[in-house]
């Protein structure tokens, strides 16, 4: 027999979503929170030299594989060198060092464990705060390099580089406060959303360059053809892979309750491959970005001697690089088991279970449960690490042989499928709450209509 929530789910069709107003409400807010945003990337700073840019960098020659990355992620913000080209990367590598400093310093980890909702609100305000550090650095060393490229600013000088900064660094600080707006007011998790759109609004275009290509004579239809049946079937196994799982049956004793049995139910613990989701890669690309933004904006520079070896580097930092491919890799592997011991405790899982008198079949309450949940555990983000790094470092294999024309890669396709499936689990969620409340409405009208109503009174 299905479930109250399974009967709900199949009885939702247009009708009821037209109902939703509340959802509505949330729908109209995070699209005009994004129309925003994407407003805010064609507003360019002030003194740049908008077309000299522009040519600088599509330059063929120049080596701009990190900031095609910063470009993919913006929403083509960097190629318009708009208030918005920082995007939030500074916000994401900050949640990244907060995080670490949660599970190793231990003030942090207390109030990550004990604090509550307090020490949540106070995390989440450090975040804010390292956030407009990195964003200081990181425009600083932007506005820096830019100045020192000659025909790209109107007048270069110690006003543009401040103004550079304050542009920046507030157009980060404006899109994290929109982020927690659409979390808060929308529907979904607001900075996915903005990294969503960011990379959907490149779609187009990159499609079109593709064709372009192609009715050129620069690339076979046979290839055209491959690429889109390689990104289909990346979508696929992208689907297949997220929502599979692996679930652990959970028994619960029988009891005595008068001159019945009651208990001995059965239910499933759900664990996910990939436990992680879309963070490795997002994690993985903001710290590649951090350090190789500014080092990729000098390397052109007139440089000392002793720091020659900077161009180099920065060239091996590109994409389809052997370097960048084995540093990205590691990266995501390694926030893939990172994350996942954040967001999964199995001794406080397996002390909840042993709490409520639920155990696995075949293993001990207490110390062996958590032993086995991390076994299982383990070796289901070993996969979901191998899935997640697969779908990321092919399109890399395909960008070293074919070039920039690839660019739109794994890493984006990963992104908008899993902020997609993200998105439409949380409205599905708030239709069903919506039913819901509709049905406990629509009981108590009954119950006040049947026995609680008045009866007539006879004179």
């Amino acid at each position: 027999m299905a479930s109250a929530a399974e009967q709900l789910a199949a009885n939702m069709n247009m009708g009821s979503f037209a109902k939703a107003t509340e959802l509505h409400k949330r729908l109209l807010f995070t699209l005009l929170a994004l129309l925003v945003y994407r407003l805010g990337t064609y507003i360019p700073i002030p003194g740049i030299n908008s077309q000299a840019f522009l040519q600088f960098f599509q330059d063929p020659d120049g080596q701009r594989g990190v900031l095609d990355m910063f470009n993919m992620f913006s929403g083509g913000a960097v190629e318009r060198m708009a208030v918005f080209a920082l995007n939030v990367m500074p916000y994401i590598s900050a949640s990244i060092i907060v995080q670490l400093m949660g599970s190793v310093y231990p003030p942090w980890e207390k109030l990550k464990k004990e604090g509550g909702e307090s020490g949540r609100k106070q995390l989440n305000q450090y975040t804010r705060y390292l956030t407009v550090a990195l964003a200081l650095a990181q425009s600083f060393g932007i506005a820096v390099g830019l100045n020192a490229q000659p025909g790209l600013v109107d007048e270069p000088g110690l006003f543009f580089i401040v103004t550079t900064v304050v542009s920046l660094t507030g157009g980060t600080m404006f899109l994290m406060w929109l982020g927690e707006q659409v979390t808060a007011r929308g529907v979904g998790n607001g900075i996915s959303l903005i990294i969503f759109a960011g990379i959907v609004a490149l779609l187009p275009g990159t499609i079109a360059r593709l064709l372009g290509l192609a009715q050129q004579g620069q690339m076979s239809a046979f290839v055209l053809l491959f690429i889109a049946v390689l990104a289909v079937a990346t979508v696929v196994f992208i689907v297949f892979m997220e929502r599979a799982q692996r679930r652990l049956l959970i028994q619960y004793p029988k009891r005595q309750e008068g001159n019945r049995m009651a208990g001995g139910e059965r239910s499933f613990l759900p664990l996910k491959v990939n436990t992680a989701g879309v963070i490795p890669p997002i994690f993985a690309s903001s710290l590649l970005l951090l350090p190789t933004t500014v080092a990729q904006m000098t390397a052109t520079a007139d440089l000392p001697g002793w720091m020659s070896w900077l161009p180099f580097v920065t060239g091996q930092l590109s994409h389809g690089q052997p370097v960048f491919m084995v540093l990205y890799a590691a990266l995501i592997i390694f926030f893939c088991f990172f994350y996942t011991s954040i967001t999964f405790n199995p001794e406080d899982t397996a002390e909840n279970l042993r709490k409520y008198g639920g155990f696995l079949p075949g293993i001990r309450p207490g110390k062996r449960t958590a032993e086995y949940l991390d076994y299982v555990l383990t070796r289901l983000t070993v996969i979901g690490a191998a899935y997640i790094t697969a779908v990321c470092l092919l399109p890399e294999i395909l960008v070293s042989q074919m070039g920039n024309s690839l660019y739109f890669g794994g890493t984006s396709i990963l992104i908008v499928v899993s902020v997609t499936m993200d998105t439409v689990a949380q409205i599905q969620s708030q239709l069903l709450a919506h039913q819901y409340e509709g049905l406990i409405k629509k009981a108590k009208l009954r119950g006040r209509g049947g026995r609680g109503a008045p009866a007539p009174v006879r004179r």
